[in-house]
């Protein structure tokens, strides 16, 4: 069966941000609505949960701040000088304290884990509201959104559960968005079998601050155009040069005598500007092997 459309246009040369993709719509879609059905649906779903005293698990995978840029008219302007972008923010900002608020007033916050993050870094390359306003989504980690540069990979992880999680704390803990998987199982007391997570390390213990030694003994990365790397401990060896991603060059041939791919000491070089690729063969080897280990068994779980 096919449903009723309408077709959307170009919107002209909207200001950035502000965009979409022409084509067919649903007749009653408002993208400017989009945050508050997925917040409405979300709080109902608590509601119901908690009258019902059924455990639930919630994943509420909010449009904002992605482009489009579609603030609904309640928070346009709410920011004044940082324009749509700040606006949505404002609006996304809101949707998770409605969904903690609902929380509250359904007597399971005590109980209840929430973590709030993001998939990637922000996409910030041409002269905007981050250097006008002074925002810096990426703070000072080089890149943006799909490179493999720290910028893309690095974002935000906040997590609260009352009597579990001490507040205003902060974890140096290497911990990567596969790792959900399992910490939520744990936290819910469910095991998971051998097959299952296959990169996932369960990182409970280091949202409660009683992990000693770091979880998970390192990360691999990938970047929008193919382009991998792996991080352990301090290292952050890269396979190939340039970004692999939205920030140009997103790819480098290395001219004779050049290194062939890049290596970094994050601890003393966390902006990923001094390349000791050629000067440490050693890391590189063992960090090349380690990569390829992973690649060819198709697990990074122990």
């Amino acid at each position: 069966m096919e449903l009723p459309t309408k077709t959307i246009g170009d919107n002209g040369v909207p200001p950035r941000g502000a965009f979409w993709r022409g084509g067919p719509i649903a007749p009653g879609f408002e993208m400017e609505q989009v945050l508050t059905r997925f917040t409405d649906n979300a709080v109902q779903f608590i509601k119901d949960s908690a009258q019902a005293k059924q455990p639930f698990f919630a994943y509420v995978p909010l449009s904002g701040p992605h482009t489009p840029w579609v603030p609904s008219k309640k928070f346009q302007g709410v920011s004044r000088e940082g324009g749509l972008y700040a606006d949505f923010v404002a609006e996304v900002d809101h949707c998770v304290g409605r969904i903690a608020d609902q929380l509250a007033a359904s007597k399971v916050a005590e109980n209840t884990l929430i973590i709030v993050t993001s998939d990637n870094g922000a996409p910030w390359s041409e002269p905007d509201i981050a250097a006008t306003k002074g925002h810096r989504a990426n703070m000072d980690w080089r890149g943006q959104k799909s490179d493999i540069q720290e910028g893309g990979h690095r974002i935000p992880l906040i997590a609260r559960w009352p009597g579990r999680i001490r507040p205003n704390t902060t974890s140096n803990a290497l911990l990567c968005l596969t790792d959900l998987f399992a910490t939520c199982a744990a936290a819910a007391g469910a095991k998971l079998s051998r097959e299952s997570g296959e990169d996932s390390y369960n990182q409970l213990a280091a949202l409660e601050g009683r992990a000693d030694l770091p979880i998970r003994p390192d990360i691999v990365h990938h970047s929008g155009n193919g382009l991998f790397s792996i991080r352990q401990g301090s290292w952050k060896l890269i396979l190939g040069r340039g970004s692999g991603g939205f920030t140009k060059p997103a790819k480098v041939e290395p001219k004779a005598g050049e290194p062939a791919g890049e290596l970094y000491d994050l601890r003393a070089d966390p902006h990923e500007d001094r390349n000791l690729y050629a000067e440490r063969p050693q890391v590189v080897a063992a960090l090349t092997q380690l990569l390829e280990k992973y690649r060819a068994q198709g697990f990074s779980r122990p």
